[in-house]
């Protein structure tokens, strides 16, 4: 047994919790949800009443939404060294785009892929202004490299590198060669490796059990 344990779905955000979770080295259990039916239970519902996934229990420490998760799993494992120390100047960078994707990133490609575009008067009221200038901030804040802050990889890399790479994937982000080479170079790294083929195992478990749950008893 774990105190921690890890509610997912693989088909959902919850592989940005899995690889995070996986760069920690920590012991966790997994309780894979159902989108129709566990997700909403009762007992699920308490622990996040928005019936969604991620979430993590750790101990009595209740903590949902992708980005909160990378940021309680860095502070609460530190030897994995997946933050900049409060005292190192480049905290306020992990911070800042660790929860710009979370922010302006995130609600500029949910709306692009909605199909929602605020006009030139609406951009004053959307934290993220608009879609072109949130994608082009982006791009400007890779430059330097090879991470979000510098030559240390961080919690901020896994939450960014996400959206990032499931924008491409989806193609509500354009494959701009920097998104596509820092992209790889996270998806390179053990950890995000064995992430994914958890998730996907779980995935194709998943799709060989659906024939055999439609044919009659």
């Amino acid at each position: 047994m774990t105190d921690l344990i890890f509610y997912t779905n693989p088909q959902s955000r919850g592989r940005i919790a899995r690889w995070m979770l996986e760069e920690t080295g920590a012991t966790y259990e997994t309780v894979v949800l159902g989108y129709a039916d566990s997700m909403k239970s009762a007992d699920y519902l308490a622990i996040n009443p928005m019936g969604k996934v991620p979430a993590i229990r750790h101990g009595d420490t209740v903590v949902t939404e992708g980005a909160a998760i990378c940021a309680y799993l860095a502070d609460a494992f530190p030897a994995a060294e997946l933050a900049p120390p409060p005292s190192s100047r480049l905290r306020g960078t992990y911070y800042r785009w660790l929860f710009f994707a979370a922010g302006p990133v995130e609600a500029a490609i949910t709306d692009r892929a909605l199909k929602v575009e605020p006009n030139e008067e609406q951009q004053r009221f959307v934290g993220y202004g608009s879609f072109e200038a949130t994608i082009d901030a982006l791009e400007q804040a890779l430059r330097p490299g090879p991470y979000i802050c510098g030559d240390q990889f961080t919690a901020a890399d896994v939450y960014v590198g996400s959206q990032i790479g499931f924008g491409m994937m989806f193609g509500t982000i354009e494959k701009r060669p920097i998104f596509e080479d820092y992209f790889g170079r996270l998806q390179s790294r053990p950890a995000a490796a064995r992430a994914r083929e958890i998730d996907d195992g779980l995935i194709a478990a998943q799709q060989a059990q659906a024939p055999q749950q439609a044919q009659p008893a």
